[in-house]
């Protein structure tokens, strides 16, 4: 799944330990779902677009081909 974790934060001017402690998650999560290697659960989705402001879309994209 691609996102735009990682330019959301930064536009806030955040660091990942900021957003993971806002999030009430470790460092190594948001660096998990920055780098793909992680997909964030529905509740931590919903938290995120809440936090940011935005649909849950606008920082989630499915790729392409992906089922």
């Amino acid at each position: 799944m691609n996102n735009r974790l990682k330019v959301l934060r930064a536009e806030r001017n955040m660091t990942q330990g900021a957003l993971a402690e806002a999030l009430d998650v470790s460092r190594q999560t948001i660096n998990a779902l920055e780098t793909g290697k992680y997909d964030p659960s529905l509740p931590l989705a919903f938290k995120l677009a809440r936090l940011f402001g935005v649909p849950i879309e606008d920082i989630f994209q499915d790729e392409p081909g992906q089922p």
